[in-house]
């Protein structure tokens, strides 16, 4: 039987280029409406869900937001989802300066850059991992309450990643210390893996290294990663996007190695000249994740390097963009295909799909407003048949399109309705003056759906909301 993993990705941070009023009332103008008519107890992944009643939970990163006067000090908005969705008022916001947090709010620290979910203590309930720069990490415990406490983990601030990674059933995590963005050579900073369980106060049950040639550290900044079993040997995998120096970003991919650390092998993406997407899921539905990596500057097209027993390679990679066959549009430079890649089955048929963040869209002549699509996997891989694609004029998507509004700059997918189909999560940094706004798209049988769809940005959560680039990271 095909099988089809859900797994996320979140895209990078981008500059704003211009201001934009999503309504005249502001992004939170829109109720909230949902399937009532749904079961009481959802069905979402697990790795989403931080309360246990089978919704997921989306975390939704504000890096640039003042917090306690501290400018850029950051902080992450939980919304907990439910049988009509996510509510404004069933959320969490936490920063530095949250009662409970280790630390306290410090300028440019940009909390919440970067996050990861998974059930650390393994008590079935999801928790959260939040990034803090040279400040270190901090986990948030789930519980049939939601989100509580936090447990500082000092050294460790870039890009945690949760997965079972020596293939033991329990999920551990590998966390990479702060480093600068900087210079010819990337430099090298503290890497380890924290075997699970993880206790609540901080201890995992042993550590292990991340690559067995150099145990305590690992080359190059990280902006993100994604984990996914590639190769099907019950071990995850992980693709991090790094820097490679000299001004370039790229893709690495580390295969799980149980007590003996990571093992390097190809992926695409490695060493183009800016940031771009990735996501990890079984689009053809044979077993294994594939990697996805949306189109950069060195490479115009999204390629998808289909995985298997022995890996990625180079000769199991098909690529395309908006000129495939059923893809509405057309192909443009500058659209930024894939800015935001996320993968999971949103139609239920055994493959996985793909949404795509463009960002660089335009839409008539209003230039850069963004747009998302998804699309389809088969057994085939990618045929382009069925793809949707959705921006802020599309009829029953929230807002107007505006010139550099940048929609689907980050993009999730994961069922905050428990209906059994993800939805997607979309955002846009530069929305309400780069106070950033997320929209959120109904998934069905049929794929996504502007039915019921919704906006919320940090206005409507009363956070902090001041040039927060709320949007920036979604998981």
């Amino acid at each position: 039987m095909s099988r089809a993993r859900r797994r996320t990705r979140s895209a990078r941070l981008t500059a704003p280029l211009a201001a934009a009023v999503l309504l005249a009332g502001g992004v939170g103008a829109w109720a909230l409406t949902g399937a009532s008519a749904q079961a009481a107890t959802g069905t979402a992944d697990a790795q989403d869900d931080f309360n246990g009643d089978g919704y997921a939970d989306l975390v939704v990163g504000a890096p640039n937001a003042t917090v306690s006067s501290k400018a850029k000090a950051g902080y992450v908005a939980v919304t907990y989802g439910s049988a009509s969705g996510l509510s404004a008022a069933d959320k969490k916001i936490v920063s530095r300066s949250t009662s409970g947090v280790p630390g306290a709010a410090t300028a440019s620290q940009r909390f919440g850059s970067t996050f990861t979910k998974g059930d650390l203590d393994g008590d079935g309930f999801s928790d959260l991992v939040i990034a803090g720069g040279t400040a270190g990490s901090v986990v948030l415990w789930g519980s049939a309450s939601g989100l509580t406490g936090g447990t500082s983990i000092a050294g460790y601030g870039d890009s945690p990643q949760a997965g079972d990674f020596d293939g033991d059933g329990k999920t551990d995590l590998a966390l990479f210390a702060h480093q600068q963005v900087e210079g010819d050579d990337p430099p090298s900073g503290a890497a380890t893996v924290w075997k699970g369980p993880v206790s609540r106060a901080g201890k995992p049950t042993a550590t292990l290294p991340v690559l067995a040639t150099s145990a305590g550290s690992i080359s190059g900044p990280i902006k993100s990663s994604q984990a996914g079993d590639i190769n099907g040997d019950g071990k995850d995998d992980i693709v991090q996007w790094i820097y490679t120096g000299d001004g370039t970003w790229g893709n690495r991919l580390l295969y799980g190695g149980g007590s003996k650390g990571f093992t390097g092998g190809w992926v695409p993406g490695d060493g183009v000249g800016d940031l771009t997407g990735t996501g990890i899921g079984d689009v053809n539905g044979d077993g294994f994740d594939d990697v996805v990596v949306g189109a950069d500057g060195w490479n115009s097209k999204v390629r998808v390097a289909l995985g298997s027993a022995s890996g990625l390679s180079e000769s199991r990679v098909q690529s395309f963009d908006q000129d495939l066959a059923g893809f509405p549009g057309a192909q443009e430079e500058g659209d930024e295909l894939g800015a935001s890649v996320s993968v999971g089955d949103v139609t239920g048929d055994g493959y996985a799909d793909i949404a795509l963040g463009i960002p660089g869209e335009d839409v008539g002549t209003i230039a850069d407003t963004g747009s998302v699509a998804l699309v389809h996997g088969s057994a085939s891989g990618v045929t382009g048949a069925g793809t949707q694609v959705f921006h802020q004029d599309t009829a029953g998507v929230p807002g107007v399109a505006e010139q550099d509004d940048r929609f689907g700059v980050a993009a999730a997918l994961l069922d905050v309705d428990g209906n059994g189909h993800p939805d997607l999560a979309a955002a846009s940094t530069a929305e309400n003056a780069s106070n950033g706004a997320v929209w959120v798209l109904r998934g069905d049988a049929a794929g996504l759906s502007a039915k019921s769809a919704f906006a919320f940005g940090p206005k409507t959560l009363s956070a902090p909301y001041t040039n927060a680039l709320f949007g920036s990271f979604l998981r």
